[in-house]
């Protein structure tokens, strides 16, 4: 694939413009500090295509392309790389040419032919997977199996993460104050989306966290604090970042084939759908925003479909 597909001068802005007349600049002005680089790096990119290299994000006139400009650019964008990514830069040049529409650098007709183009389809597939009974079993196992502190701390992170589903964000971040173990409740503070909820632990796994109280002990902080390889407990919170670092470790000394910290999050859902619970429930207890959203996390896969309709009564004659 050639690295442009115009060479067009007419392109390239011949004076400088304000930053608040600039629809790129305009456009990654409002987004989160998190996806503005990666914005920026697609519109470079698409600015790239466009003239041959000369142009980047901030130096072509977006208001002076057309619908054969946008075209050819999905067009060139779907030969190299995945359709995920594709979609992805695609929005990124839509919603440019939309404030260059806004402020009236571009007209309507204009501006509608140019983002007229055909939808960029992506395949669905599942991320992640859920952990067998066996897995887990031999993960909190292997844990158990190391009397040093490390183990026991985290015999009662997998426990956490595996008996209530929590996200690697929100385990980190619970406190002593949160955890009650006469009902083996944790409070879940400014989760996702700003949301409290309160979920509880398997009575098998809060043994796990007593005996890592015992360790840590009982002074007001974190839940889960880090430990040095010392042995030397550090009481400040852990980071999302330590918590992955510890699942893939116990992974590979359990043998247990490589997960995520949000693989066990989508084991918790798939395992209490299997066990008859009501998808709100299991919602609620997830923290998910609709039953849609944890209709994704359902990793039961056809077995589950297979004994669904087991339940169906028909009233046939069996057969002699």
């Amino acid at each position: 694939m050639p690295s442009y597909i115009f060479t067009d001068d007419s392109l390239a802005l011949t004076t400088a413009v304000p930053l608040t007349r600039h629809p790129a600049a305009v456009y990654l002005s409002m987004l989160g500090k998190g996806s503005r680089p990666t914005m920026r790096q697609s519109l470079n990119l698409i600015a790239a295509l466009l003239t041959n290299g000369e142009c980047d994000a901030l130096t072509l006139d977006w208001a002076a392309l057309k619908y054969e400009h946008t075209a050819a650019v999905q067009g060139a964008l779907l030969e190299k790389y995945e359709s995920t990514t594709v979609k992805k830069m695609m929005c990124a040049l839509r919603r440019v040419l939309r404030e260059a529409y806004k402020l009236r650098l571009i007209d309507l007709e204009t501006y509608e032919a140019a983002v007229d183009l055909p939808s960029v389809k992506v395949a669905q597939r599942l991320k992640g997977r859920a952990l067998s009974e066996d897995e887990i079993i031999t993960l909190i196992g292997v844990c158990q199996d190391d009397p040093t502190p490390l183990g026991i701390r985290d015999a009662a992170l997998l426990g956490i993460l595996r008996g209530a589903g929590l996200r690697r964000a929100e385990v980190v971040k619970l406190k002593l104050g949160d955890f009650d173990s006469e009902v083996g409740s944790l409070e879940i503070r400014s989760g996702k989306g700003g949301k409290d909820r309160t979920v509880y632990l398997p009575e098998e796994v809060i043994p796990l966290v007593l005996d890592w109280l015992e360790i840590r002990g009982y002074e007001p902080g974190s839940l889960l604090y880090p430990i040095l390889k010392s042995g030397r407990i550090v009481l400040r919170q852990m980071t999302p970042q330590a918590v992955l670092l510890i699942v893939r470790r116990r992974a590979k000394q359990a043998g247990v084939e490589s997960f995520s910290p949000h693989d066990l999050r989508r084991t918790f859902c798939s395992d209490l759908l299997d066990a008859g619970v009501d998808i709100v429930t299991v919602q609620k207890l997830a923290g998910h925003n609709s039953p849609t959203t944890t209709a994704k996390y359902d990793r039961r896969g056809e077995e589950a479909k297979r004994k669904a309709v087991q339940q169906l009564k028909i009233g046939a004659k069996k057969s002699r």
